[in-house]
């Protein structure tokens, strides 16, 4: 667990004829991570073929992704193939399906386009109802009485055969055309619209052959409410627009069945011919290789056999070995489960390197000591617990949200951790209703007692943390120690600022500010204890940058060595001792943000209580239920990235590069973009 899993690699060779079988069993395993060997030579790769000709890789993968995206917009999302569908593989006529889904794309189109048309038309008449509801209208009296009113209204007659053509023009304009009755082949007309199309509309109105006339008196009463029907006319469009809105939906789901069964046939021959495009083909035989866990290679050589009747060739190498293809192995997390949002912490950071240390496993307890000691309450951590829970459970059965299940499960965690820290700090919900296993935090930064004859001030807090984060960065230190000496980089291993001499400059800082401390920053230790714990590493250190010199100048004789060379020696060795003080000082201070983070949430609800007791009744506890709400989601959030930043630039950039390859294996389960 503390290393990700061992890897290695196959070479294998199987008969053309057999390649069908063995592509269906190295997909079925879904085990290998397969290398290009054609990409290794530096010769475009051979492809082998069924005895039909098959549609590109492009043409299938393109044609998935657009069945995909008709699937996705009905809130479908399709599930991975099976074995079954992998047996059931068969040939797409690529061309007869791109014209099924144009069918499926025009009809839906057409839907949409009539939303489209629907939705203007309410946009337009809501901006005319807008500034009648501003203004106002009275239609004894058109000229409106607002004077800054963006409304023009006007009566006016036209020829009954005009009116349809006077609708069609009017589309383009936020207005409103009412019909107020008709007298023989005349019909009169309210128009409302926007003073702004005033030019454009008169136009419009002159081609329809429009008459301005007064309103007659017995037609003001008919229509006097134009408000009233601007609402029902735009209650109309928006029941049209959902209509089609349904429409176009159940177009999907009337489809969906046909919509699935062709995107899994269309993703299991996908993964099918990316399996192939990786083989190396000649008239005869066909090779591939590729890794995998070194606990799957029994399996998969038992299934290469029976997939070629053992007329195969297999040849396992070792991540060591100098027969191997290609250079970086790819990285498999071995992790329980239960430690799946704190690798999700890590994988977010970087990828290890193969052979170096997963931090994973540490990140847990580091991670939720810092947030424990910043966000410290039984209560409130309860809240954050339920939080996670509830989101878990929503969203665990969902694949493509598994990063926010990951995230539920961290919250869970972290209300974990506060319910601890607040048992051991006697906080609930900001109060002392329980007595704390260790010290009253409440109560040192109110100036109380703290309970404890250790712990009794804001200093001794600080401490704490401070004693905290200098364990951590040795643990930090000691990782990338075991990583040099795994990966044989023996130089780095004493010379570099992370090396043994860097870890030594900096127990010897920690001795010395101890001493100090001890004697009142009055006395130092004695001067061969300081020589010896930072001089003699400082000096040590020195060599780095000749040996760097020499090595690279070897058989060089253009390489000219003057009195520069030594003071650009002197300038890089005062540099990287710069870097090392100045680095480890700097990530030690980091650590009392944990302290300083924890105080400031015992200030906070300090501060909402004092609120509460200025008022009484139902407002002091509203004060006290939204102060708690807040400081949930404030300093949660503001702990738990806190805790994150003080993991990565405090804790992983001593050992962590986060260069390696994530091992990702083509299986019929396989995400594909």
């Amino acid at each position: 667990m503390m290393f990700t899993s061992q890897m290695i690699q196959i070479f294998a060779i199987v008969l053309g004829k057999d390649s069908r079988r063995v592509t269906e069993a190295l997909l079925r395993e879904g085990v290998m991570q397969f290398i290009n060997i054609s990409e290794v030579d530096g010769e475009k790769p051979e492809i082998q073929s069924d005895a039909k000709p098959r549609a590109s890789l492009s043409e299938i993968s393109d044609l998935r992704k657009r069945i995909e995206v008709f699937l996705h917009t009905g809130g479908i999302i399709p599930s991975a193939p099976s074995e079954t569908d992998l047996t059931n593989r068969i040939s797409v006529n690529i061309e007869k399906e791109k014209n099924h889904l144009d069918l499926i794309a025009s009809e839906r189109e057409s839907l949409r386009e009539r939303q489209r048309v629907i939705q203007q038309e309410i946009l337009k008449l809501e901006d005319i109802r807008k500034q009648v509801e501003l203004y106002g209208i009275g239609l004894s009296d058109i000229p409106l009485h607002a004077k800054h009113s963006f409304i023009s209204m006007q009566t006016g007659t036209l020829p009954v055969s005009h009116a349809r053509q006077l609708e069609d023009d009017l589309k383009d304009f936020p207005s409103l055309n009412i019909a107020l009755g008709k007298e023989k082949d005349i019909a009169h007309y309210l128009l409302i619209s926007m003073k702004r199309d005033t030019e454009q509309i008169g136009k419009i109105l002159l081609k329809a052959g429009w008459t301005q006339i007064e309103l007659p008196n017995e037609l003001q009463s008919v229509k006097e409410d134009v408000f009233k029907e601007l609402s029902v006319k735009l209650d109309k469009l928006i029941d049209e627009q959902k209509t089609f809105e349904t429409k176009a939906n159940d177009l999907i789901k009337r489809e969906e069945k046909y919509l699935r069964d062709i995107w899994v046939n269309l993703r299991v021959n996908e993964l099918f011919d990316i399996i192939q495009t990786n083989f190396k083909s000649s008239s005869r035989t066909v090779i591939f290789s590729g890794w995998l866990p070194l606990s799957k290679k029994k399996k998969l050589t038992e299934t290469i056999e029976r997939a070629s009747e053992n007329r195969c060739y297999l040849e396992w190498n070792e991540v060591q070995s100098k027969d191997i293809i290609a250079d970086q192995v790819p990285v498999q997390f071995n992790n329980p489960k239960i430690l799946a949002p704190f690798q999700m912490l890590v994988s977010n950071f970087g990828v290890p390197q193969y052979g170096t240390i997963d931090p994973t496993p540490f990140v847990m307890p580091v991670y939720l000591l810092m947030f424990g000691i910043m966000f410290a309450d039984i209560g409130q951590g309860f809240v954050l617990s339920l939080l996670g829970i509830l989101g878990v459970r929503f969203l665990k059965n969902n694949e493509q949200k598994k990063g926010l299940c990951d995230l539920s499960w961290l919250v869970f965690w972290c209300g974990l951790s506060s319910i601890l820290f607040g048992a051991l700090f006697g906080s609930f919900f900001g109060m002392g209703l329980f007595k704390p296993l260790w010290f009253d935090f409440h109560g040192i930064i109110s100036g109380h007692s703290s309970g404890n004859s250790v712990i009794k001030d804001v200093f001794d807090i600080l401490s704490i943390t401070l004693y905290f984060g200098i364990s951590v960065i040795f643990l930090g230190l000691l990782f990338n120690w075991i990583n040099m000496i795994r990966t044989g980089k023996w130089m780095e291993l004493f010379f570099d600022k992370g090396g043994i001499f860097g870890g030594w400059i900096y127990a010897g800082g920690i001795y010395i500010a101890s001493y100090m401390v001890g004697h009142n920053y009055k006395e130092f230790p004695p001067g061969i204890i300081m020589f010896v714990l930072v001089g003699l590493p400082s000096l040590l250190i020195f060599i780095k940058e000749p040996y760097h010199y020499l090595k690279h100048t070897s058989g060089h004789s253009d390489k000219n060595f003057n009195v520069f060379t030594i003071l650009t020696f002197f300038m890089q060795w005062i540099v990287e001792l710069l870097e090392i003080f100045s680095g480890y000082l700097s990530n030690t201070l980091s650590f009392m943000r944990v302290a300083g983070l924890g105080i400031a949430h015992v200030c906070l609800m300090i501060s909402f209580f004092t609120l509460a007791e200025m008022t009484s009744g139902i407002g002091s506890v509203l004060i006290l239920i939204l102060g708690n709400i807040l400081v949930i989601g404030l300093e949660g959030l503001t702990a738990g990235i806190q805790a994150l930043r003080l993991n990565y630039y405090e804790f992983f950039t001593k050992f962590f590069h986060g260069t390696g390859k994530l091992y990702t294996p083509i299986s019929l389960g396989n995400s594909l973009n």
